[in-house]
């Protein structure tokens, strides 16, 4: 390992960092944060910079096609920051080691450290895999405009590396999400009279059955499909019983089912069967990488902690293998006063180079 050529790398990505924390990039509004990723990957003498719409991407100098490519993938995008928030969300301050800001941790640190590993490898002439960043937009609200959007613009891909915060362990499996409307149906009346049929109350009971209902297969990585009621919305009078009632319910599904599968056992189970049971989307599947991949085998090799994945990143839209690793800690994505610390950053970039020096038989 190349250690001053690391230091000097990991140092100005850093500064990458902090400059991405001053610049607001909500999911949808990444567009100064993509120019800023432009002008570093292309200050830093990579040809060949790509953009689509808020995307960026770029692939390795000696790139060969002839070769297995590896995508090095994490977002550039951010929540709105939490009303809680007792400091400058849009200001990097750095206190006894500790860098605050919005998407420092998420998945800020993650992306400076897969950006600073393509960088290291950039201009070698002896790799056997090729690779291709890409900072991408909008997966925090998994929008049609974030990666999937250039996933078909990409040559061939072996397998990919997601950058979200994990402590570096390295999520092998990932829960899919299914996100239902549901409507129960009911009859309108007068509140006073024993009248009508009240929809909240149907809603109640196919409620009770989500919190409730055992989905029989288990994953040994992701455990149990679980549905979660995040929304009810129903009446528009005190004195009028209502006729419709609609919950949301979110769906976390394992490698076990499709998401047509658990839709099927959802409506063949709900207790009252003319509640409309509406699914948003089938995109964000279930992911697992075969445990005995070369890539795994040398991250156990290296001292790496597997685990299963209850959230959900990008690698939910990409069709091959794939793992998800980075610095920092998921627990604080999303937060007020949302931090990395700077060590860890240090020692992820780090670690992760390592790791691709023994994968692509480099390490000395």
């Amino acid at each position: 390992m190349n250690q001053s050529k690391l230091s000097v790398l990991t140092a100005e990505g850093i500064e990458l960092l902090k400059n991405l924390i001053r610049t607001p990039s909500t999911s949808r509004n990444e567009d100064k944060t993509a120019a800023i990723l432009v002008g570093y990957l292309e200050n830093h003498g990579v040809e060949n910079v790509n953009r689509h719409l808020n995307n960026v991407w770029a692939q390795n100098k000696h790139f060969d096609p002839n070769k297995p490519t590896i995508l090095l993938n994490s977002h550039h995008d951010t929540v709105l920051p939490a009303k809680s928030y007792t400091r400058d969300p849009f200001s990097p301050d750095v206190e006894d080691g500790v860098l605050y800001g919005l998407g420092s941790n998420d998945a800020g640190g993650p992306l400076i450290n897969l950006i600073t590993t393509f960088l290291y490898f950039y201009d070698r002439t002896d790799l056997p895999y090729n690779f291709i960043i890409a900072p991408t937009a909008e997966e925090e609200n998994s929008g049609e405009n974030g990666v999937m959007s250039i996933l078909p613009k990409l040559p061939p891909i072996e397998f990919a590396v997601v950058g979200e915060p994990t402590c570096m362990e390295i999520s092998v499996a990932e829960k899919g999400i299914l996100v239902l409307d549901c409507t129960a149906q009911g009859k309108t009346g007068h509140a006073a009279r024993n009248t009508g049929i009240n929809a909240i109350y149907k809603a109640v009971d196919d409620i009770n059955w989500f919190r409730n209902y055992k989905f029989e297969k288990v994953s040994p990585w992701l455990g149990e499909v679980k549905c979660t009621v995040t929304g009810v919305n129903a009446g528009t009078l005190h004195n009028v019983i209502p006729d419709s009632c609609m919950f949301m319910v979110d769906v976390r599904i394992t490698e076990k089912y499709t998401h047509q599968e658990v839709l099927d056992i959802i409506k063949a189970n709900i207790p009252n069967k003319d509640t409309e049971v509406k699914p948003r989307s089938f995109k964000l599947k279930s992911s697992q990488i075969d445990f005995e991949h070369p890539f795994i085998k040398v991250a156990k090799s290296q001292g790496f902690k597997l685990f299963g994945s209850p959230t959900t990143s990008d690698r939910a839209v990409m069709p091959y293998a794939s793992v998800k690793v980075g610095p920092g800690d998921s627990n604080r994505s999303h937060t007020a006063d949302e931090y990395i610390k700077l060590d860890e950053i240090t020692d992820g970039i780090e670690k992760t180079i390592k790791l691709f020096e023994e994968f692509l038989g480099l390490a000395k």
